[in-house]
């Protein structure tokens, strides 16, 4: 009888296992898709049905790098032109028949989103950390209410503030800069950065405290070195979550922003080319674009799958 019921948990066991890898294969498929459009050549990105085998081709990744300009119907270079080339030029001559005229705009969207993403991050944290640490431990009037005027500030579709923002920014002469777009990510996540820091505060002793400033540390140096490395895995996983908010948002970014601040989601679906809408640089420009936030999340790995089951669901 043990026997029958030890061989019903592996069976069990693994039909779970073979259910898990199903799933994640059926939720990866729009993400291999993008990265095989990537590198499909451009004569068979529209292919339909799409061939499953193609020369791999690094032309849509030069083309989302570059801007160019296509040269005049039946114009053809010579083969000794065509040589005088730079590698990246003939690849997108002979798949496009483009000329390439300069460097494209993506390393400079790259770059505010960069510096929009990780500046808001880093003081979202810090502002979470700190309020956290002051609705955690101290007596305050109205703390519950205060909380849920905190969270309910989540509560609201980003779309409902949309021209009230934009009419705001535009009388402070906020449009299209970095520390508009900073402000508002970091008023956004500043709530959930609170609630989910003062779970993880909660959790940690406050007799571990009590004990340092017995020994002669000031309240801030306890909070600095007993709270702090106690609370690192809410505080890494609060990052990874505000990050992929400001990296990712759209909305806000394609409202307040052009030129100066504009950033890779708001830029991105613009890639309108001379011969048409270019599927293939589309598709390189968003693989380029996870990888700051895949990267992110591997490194605090460790720390974030604790932070989704601890913290925020404590009071």
């Amino acid at each position: 009888m043990a026997e029958i019921v030890k061989r019903k948990k592996s069976i069990s066991r693994y039909f779970v296992i073979v259910l898990i890898i199903v799933i994640t294969v059926i939720y990866l498929i729009p993400f291999l898709y993008i990265i095989s459009t990537s590198f499909r050549p451009w004569t068979e990105i529209l292919d339909f049905p799409p061939k499953i085998i193609y020369k791999p081709s690094i032309g849509s990744y030069i083309r989302i790098f570059t801007s160019r300009t296509v040269y005049p119907p039946g114009e053809k270079l010579s083969d000794e032109e065509v040589a005088n080339l730079k590698w990246y030029e003939r690849i997108v001559y002979n798949e496009t028949n483009e000329e390439v005229i300069r460097m494209g705009d993506l390393p400079r969207r790259y770059l505010n989103s960069a510096i929009i993403g990780v500046t808001s991050t880093v003081i979202t944290v810090i502002l979470g950390t700190i309020c956290a640490y002051g609705f955690s431990r101290f007596k305050i009037r109205g703390k519950d209410d205060l909380l849920f005027f905190i969270l309910s500030t989540r509560m609201l579709p980003p779309v409902v503030v949309v021209i009230p923002v934009f009419l705001m920014f535009r009388y402070l002469n906020l449009t299209d800069t970095h520390i508009g777009l900073i402000i508002l990510y970091t008023a956004f996540n500043v709530s959930f950065a609170v609630w989910v820091l003062k779970g993880f505060i909660d959790e940690i002793p406050i007799e571990y405290e009590e004990a340092a400033m017995v020994d002669g540390y000031t309240r801030f140096q306890a909070f600095r070195m007993i709270v702090i490395p106690q609370a690192v895995t809410g505080i890494a996983a609060t990052a990874v979550f505000c990050f992929i908010f400001a990296w990712n948002e759209y909305a806000f970014a394609f409202l307040l922003s052009r030129k100066v601040a504009q950033t890779v989601p708001a830029w991105l679906p613009y890639q309108m080319g001379v011969l048409g809408y270019d599927w293939g640089a589309a598709a390189a420009g968003s693989v380029l674009f996870l990888i700051p936030v895949l990267v992110f999340t591997i490194i605090l790995r460790k720390h974030l799958v604790r932070g989704i089951t601890f913290g925020a669901i404590r009071k």
